[in-house]
């Protein structure tokens, strides 16, 4: 993991299908989808500071619901992975080359 970074997992029910899609490419510049409506992302505090106020500028705040959780590193380390989450490295630490 980054060093001064936190790994979050970001939820999220937008009513709006423009509004979803455009919520869904703003948190994928940030990390990675896990399920529908669901990304994980290692940020550091400007870069989760920045994706919070995307996110402001994107949803209704009368209509729409994001939540943000922290995930500490002593969660982290009891994290389980079921199913074909267990085949793939968790996000933030897959390995990447460039070519």
């Amino acid at each position: 993991m980054k060093s001064n970074a936190t790994r979050y997992v970001i939820c999220y029910d937008v009513s709006n299908g423009k509004r979803r899609a455009r919520l869904a490419d703003c948190l994928d510049a940030y990390g990675d989808r896990v399920q529908e409506s669901v990304f994980e992302a290692v940020l550091n505090r400007p870069l989760i500071d920045g994706l919070v106020r995307d996110a402001l500028d994107i949803i209704d705040p009368e209509a729409d619901r994001v939540t943000v959780y922290a995930i500490c590193a002593a969660c982290e380390r009891r994290r389980v992975d079921l199913g074909l989450a267990a085949n793939e490295p968790p996000p933030g630490t897959e390995d990447v080359f460039i070519v």
